[in-house]
């Protein structure tokens, strides 16, 4: 077992979101050929619904830290062509990754903007974007028979932000995954799939 480092007391957020889309469109990348109309474990989307998904959500956290709504989603939804093959697919992950890098690095310290799981701020959306893009590509990856693991190095920020009561004493990419309902971790009881959160507030 190993034991989860602290997070860094400096964590460069715009980075830690542009390596986290650059690693998962990397791996899926492997698959472009294979069938997206699998669906991962537990999920009702095929996996290109999740790639959908996945930009939607991206590219919707750096409009919120954009427009920083007090109580509200933005108007704005971002989705990939249905026609454009793989690769071009995973490109629209990188830019809307990108995008969520920028905003991230345009805020300044005191910017909020409402999230269901808590108003955040830059860092923490970040965090967000980082977690969907992990997480989403562990299962992505699980569907498309690749190897799969989550980087030590880039889960254990967002964790440190976005999940304050996890159980330490793991890897942190394997905190991650139990946190949000994918795996087991020895000696805990397994989190409900569906029924997990994070927390978004400043702290």
């Amino acid at each position: 077992m190993t034991t989860a480092a602290p997070a860094p007391a400096v964590t460069d957020w715009p980075a830690l979101v542009t390596e986290a889309a650059a690693r998962t469109t990397g791996l899926l990348g492997r698959a472009a050929g294979a069938d997206w109309s699998r669906r991962p474990e537990g999920s009702d989307r095929t996996c290109r619904e999740t790639l959908d998904h996945l930009a939607l959500g991206v590219l919707g956290y750096a409009g919120l830290l954009t427009a920083r709504p007090a109580d509200r989603y933005i108007a704005l939804f971002g989705s990939l062509d249905p026609a454009a093959p793989v690769p071009h697919c995973l490109e629209g992950l990188r830019i809307a990754a990108a995008l969520l890098a920028g905003a991230v690095r345009d805020a300044p310290p005191d910017a909020r903007a409402w999230h269901p799981w808590g108003a955040s701020d830059g860092p923490g959306f970040a965090a967000m974007g980082t977690v969907e893009l992990l997480v989403h590509g562990w299962d992505l990856a699980g569907a498309l028979d690749l190897a799969r693991s989550l980087p030590d190095e880039l889960a254990a920020p967002a964790l440190a932000r976005l999940f304050p009561a996890a159980p330490a004493g793991h890897a942190p990419g394997d905190t991650l995954l139990w946190c949000t309902g994918r795996t087991a971790l020895p000696g805990l009881p397994e989190v409900p799939a569906g029924a997990w959160s994070w927390d978004g507030r400043v702290r």
